[in-house]
């Protein structure tokens, strides 16, 4: 158990080596592979003991990157205060080492701007995240969603500021059209503060930046991507090729419904950990590497609701990129049949 007042990180956190760490496009910034996400377990719902074990376990063992939101929690807010509260107590000393990235653009706060994308709603949400993760600048700052009714250059110009003002180091944008996505990348590049990288979710049930060119324009314009939900929120862990277990996230979180599993994705999701199983590896591992193994793919967020449950997705990081004919087995299992 760690002990937060006294800790003191260890001294082989770096030893995964090179092969753990990923640069992100064309800057200078290397990420993890793998990168914990703090939208689940760091909220009130969660003892704050076990939301602290998970975050010093993760830097212990490399992860530095760390990935939040204005509204990550419950409460809208929660995640930033348990992350704050961690780094006063123990991770101060290291938030050098440390990669810290958060968002605004979701529902935060009542009355006209606490969401979406204007000026007024990004810089005030973006005070707020340090207030309450007791940080003088982030790291890296997203915009977190397309605002279909603010004007692109105004949200875009929020983020040059942002930069300029020394509250962000760099910035990003996440689940973007490709329109409006290449428009932004060419935008900051001409401000000087160019994107570092994109999110978006990829997983092997969900492919759409893939085959929506989104990937390959951001990998194009030297701009990292790091993908959230690799594990489609559990359904590629191996929990649910049986059946719902009553402990699991569909049956006490609206965010993955019943209704998804049907019974051919419990057939596929079966035989993918036959599949794992017939290569010596956990179903989750075989589920990262295949989205580690894209092509332009800076690092996968992962979450835990322990520090073993983390420990588990960590040499995914480090393992040989899957062959051709291994993405292709894989995509195929759960390929959409047409007309579906």
């Amino acid at each position: 158990m760690y002990d937060p007042l006294n800790f003191r990180a260890s001294d082989d956190r770096y030893e995964r080596g090179e092969a753990f760490y990923r640069r992100c496009g064309r800057s200078g910034i290397l990420l993890p592979a793998v990168s914990l996400g703090l939208w689940k377990n760091f909220g009130d719902t969660v003892p704050y003991e076990r939301s602290r074990s998970i975050l010093l376990y993760a830097f212990d063992h490399g992860v530095c990157h760390f990935d939040l939101a204005n509204n990550y929690g419950p409460h809208a807010g929660a995640a930033e205060q348990t992350f704050g509260r961690v780094m006063r107590e123990s991770l101060h000393p290291y938030r050098d080492e440390l990669f810290v990235a958060t968002k605004a653009g979701y529902d935060m706060w009542q009355g006209p701007y606490g969401n979406w994308g204007s000026r007024k709603h990004l810089m005030a949400s973006l005070n707020q995240s340090l207030q309450r993760m007791s940080l003088d600048y982030v790291d890296l700052f997203y915009t977190h969603r397309f605002d279909p009714a603010t004007p692109l250059d105004e949200t875009l110009q929020a983020l040059v500021d942002i930069v300029k003002s020394g509250k962000a180091l760099y910035v990003g944008i996440s689940r973007w059209p490709l329109d409006a996505t290449r428009y932004a990348l060419n935008f900051l590049r001409q401000r000087d503060v160019p994107c570092l990288c994109y999110q978006g979710r990829i997983n092997l049930l969900d492919r759409e930046p893939l085959t929506s060119g989104i990937l390959s324009a951001v990998r194009d314009a030297g701009c990292g991507f790091v993908s959230f939900s690799p594990l489609a929120q559990g359904l590629l862990a191996g929990r649910y090729n049986q059946g719902i277990p009553e402990n699991s996230r569909m049956r006490r979180d609206v965010t993955l419904r019943e209704e998804q599993l049907t019974p051919d994705l419990c057939q596929k999701l079966a035989r993918f950990c036959q599949l794992a199983a017939e290569r010596g590896e956990t179903p989750a591992s075989l589920a990262l590497r295949w989205v580690l193994s894209q092509k332009g793919v800076t690092s996968v967020i992962v979450g835990a609701s322990s520090a073993e449950q983390l420990g588990q997705s960590l040499p995914a990081a480090s393992a040989p990129a899957l062959s051709e004919e291994e993405l292709a087995m894989l995509e195929c299992l759960f390929e959409t049949p047409k007309g579906a």
